[in-house]
């Protein structure tokens, strides 16, 4: 558990600020993928090459952590940590809507729940053709950017703890 205990009798302007910042930190990691994704962009990749496509993958975990460090080690908001929550339901909507989505020829027909996901987010090399294609890039880096984003946020707010005595720990949260 955390070495800072927050009381848990929050105001309702101190939620509202927590839900605010939580929201933010949230744009801020999908921006952090839009930034990256403009870069890669700019490369003009071939849309059917493998490379391309773990590349952008790796990037959409690690500069949203990088991100999330910096930023979490700046602000020392403990919201940020908290974004891998937005990436959860973002995978959670976007899976309910990939599986409401209808199949045929060339869109993983006769696919049953599990493969209709899996071919959708994960399969690099041999997607569902599902969503145009863009279930990578929709289903797969938002919510990992989200996620990668928390990492860092969390990495980033323990080392800000560790350097800190503990009465100034205590006192900032």
């Amino acid at each position: 558990m955390d070495t800072i205990e927050r009381s848990r009798n929050l105001s309702l302007r101190e939620l509202s600020r927590e839900a605010l910042w939580f929201s933010l930190h949230t744009l801020i990691a999908v921006a952090i993928l839009a930034l990256v994704l403009a870069a890669l962009t700019q490369t003009h990749p071939d849309p059917a090459a493998l490379e391309p496509k773990l590349l952008g993958t790796a990037l959409a975990f690690l500069f949203p952590l990088e991100g999330g460090f910096f930023i979490a080690r700046k602000q020392r908001h403990v919201a940020a940590r908290t974004t891998w929550i937005s990436g959860l339901v973002t995978f959670a909507l976007i899976s309910l809507w990939v599986l409401d989505l209808p199949t045929g020829i060339g869109l993983c027909n006769h696919c049953g729940a599990a493969e209709k996901l899996i071919r959708t987010f994960f399969d690099i090399a041999h997607g569902s053709g599902l969503m145009n294609g863009n279930g990578l890039l929709i289903g797969t880096w938002i919510p990992l950017a989200m996620v990668g984003y928390a990492a860092g946020a969390k990495i980033g707010l323990s080392e800000s703890i560790r350097y800190q005595s503990p009465e100034t720990a205590v006192s900032r949260s």
